[in-house]
């Protein structure tokens, strides 16, 4: 499995969080860790540390986008 360092923007609204986490399940990953960096005028910007298999970010990141109001700000490879 590749590590991955993703930082997104969601709504700061209930189940926003749960809809990325199923998402990340759907294709096949495991969070390993959460931090929210901040919770401003309705959005929310968490980092996160997604463990997935292979090391092709691609289907992860499609399933992400296709999350209604969920912006992802970056995506790097951490090993």
């Amino acid at each position: 499995m590749a590590l991955f360092d993703i930082t997104l923007a969601l709504p700061d609204r209930p189940g926003s969080l749960g809809a990325v986490a199923s998402a990340i399940g759907f294709a096949g990953g495991d969070i390993r860790a959460l931090v929210v960096l901040e919770s401003k005028d309705g959005r929310g910007v968490d980092n996160m540390t997604v463990a997935i298999p292979g090391t092709d970010s691609t289907d992860l990141l499609e399933v992400l986008g296709q999350i209604g109001g969920v912006e992802v700000i970056s995506v790097n490879h951490i090993n």
